[in-house]
């Protein structure tokens, strides 16, 4: 028999747990070590088909309490009656009173809720485009009453492999959806955690890891002298090679700005509002990139809340002013076919630290890349800024050597 302390040693990807006491109740796996779905198998006794009901996801329902809907469900196939379609009978009565919101409907609500949580606007559109595109036209008008997971398995069963990522954001955000409407008690629960189960198995994170393509750290020095140091210093070569010298992401250096650097240390200190950590990050500063900086600055005392490399219009570039640079020079990279990105020299400078014997800590810091265990992150109480600034200038010192 089923009990509460078998369900909770349940772990994703194992086979459903059946009951034993009343016939066809299932607890199904979520992705969550012990939580799953209570689910009453039956065959229909007006259609004669295979049906699964939903009887509330674990713990939140109890396994008792599970049993005791799953009895009363026997009860009702005993006398002939299909369960589910009796539930579908009282939702439909009930649809009025409870003004049920079609799939569409309920999107909308929940992204506005969520809009002024985003970080921009680009990500507010994302949100509510993907479900446009790719679960609107097949579930857009359906009441949330009426769907099960196997329609939302086909609507994305078109890109489930094909657009890994974009699939499970997709997933999420349907689950959130349906969440929504749970909590308002349109639905018992949402059938979104279990749609997976009807599509093929995703590749794993491994498998599916793409990485950007970097031009190999080796030839970094030939790339420096015949593309940066090559005819006039344009702001995007300096801004490029600023972005080589201190290995970080393109979106913290084009929101920098003059007041985050300290020129007595020698230190550029990015804000918790533009690291992917939420984190403050401290960069040493080299020899060459102060030079940059010197000459961004020029004559005259920019304002310290000004942007270091700005528009002409005085605002952030785009991410697109590095790419371009990149793609005209046509700078091959380590990826056969592809065109070098800017996010690709951190996996150079990586390489080359790994190469030559610094630390994994060090270089990991360097990357202001999160510590993910949470015991070793708990002692981790300094960003190791000198021993990073020794490995900063022989990094510099690569990429100014001569060919």
């Amino acid at each position: 028999m089923l009990t509460d302390v078998k369900a909770r040693k349940i772990v994703p990807g194992s086979k459903p747990i059946s009951d034993g006491a009343v016939a066809g109740l299932y607890l199904f796996p979520s992705t969550k070590a012990g939580t799953g779905k209570c689910i009453m198998r039956y065959i229909s006794p007006q259609t004669g088909k295979l049906r699964d009901m939903g009887l509330g996801r674990y713990p939140d329902v109890p396994i008792r309490e599970a049993r005791t809907a799953a009895l009363e469900a026997r009860r009702l196939l005993d006398g002939g009656v299909d369960p589910l379609e009796l539930r579908r009978e009282n939702a439909a009565k009930s649809t009025v009173a409870l003004q049920v919101p079609t799939f569409a409907e309920a999107a909308r609500h929940v992204h506005e809720d969520m809009s002024p949580a985003f970080k921009n606007e680009k990500h507010t559109a994302q949100w509510i485009s993907t479900l446009e595109r790719y679960v609107f036209p097949r579930l857009g008008n359906v009441l949330v009453t009426d769907l099960r997971a196997a329609d939302f398995a086909e609507a994305l069963r078109d890109i489930w492999l094909s657009k890994l990522e974009t699939a499970s954001r997709i997933r999420q955000r349907c689950d959130k959806v349906m969440g929504w409407c749970a909590a308002r008690g349109y639905i018992v629960a949402s059938p979104v955690p279990v749609a997976d189960m009807l599509l093929p198995k995703q590749p794993g994170k491994r498998e599916r890891t793409s990485h950007h393509p970097a031009l190999p750290w080796r030839d970094i020095p030939s790339f420096v002298t015949t593309v940066l140091h090559a005819g006039r210093p344009a702001q995007g070569k300096l801004m490029l090679e600023f972005l080589m010298l201190t290995a970080v992401r393109s979106g913290e250096l084009r929101g920098m700005r003059w007041e985050e650097i300290d020129w007595r240390k020698r230190v550029w200190t990015i804000p918790v509002t533009r690291m992917k950590a939420k984190v403050s990050h401290r960069v040493p500063l080299g020899q060459r990139a102060l030079e940059i900086l010197s000459s961004m600055k020029g004559s005259r005392e920019p304002a310290p809340d000004q942007l270091v490399f700005r528009s002409r219009t005085g605002g952030s570039l785009s991410d697109m002013a590095l790419t371009k640079l990149l793609r005209t020079h046509k700078v091959e990279s380590d990826t056969p076919g592809r065109i070098a990105t800017a996010h690709g020299f951190r996996s150079s400078f990586r390489d080359w630290a790994s190469e030559n014997g610094y630390p994994r800590d060090v270089a990991e810091r360097a990357l202001a890349h999160t510590v993910r265990d949470a015991t070793e992150a708990a002692y981790h109480r300094t960003d190791l800024l000198d021993q990073r600034r020794t490995m900063m200038e022989a990094w510099e010192a690569l990429l100014r050597s001569p060919l």
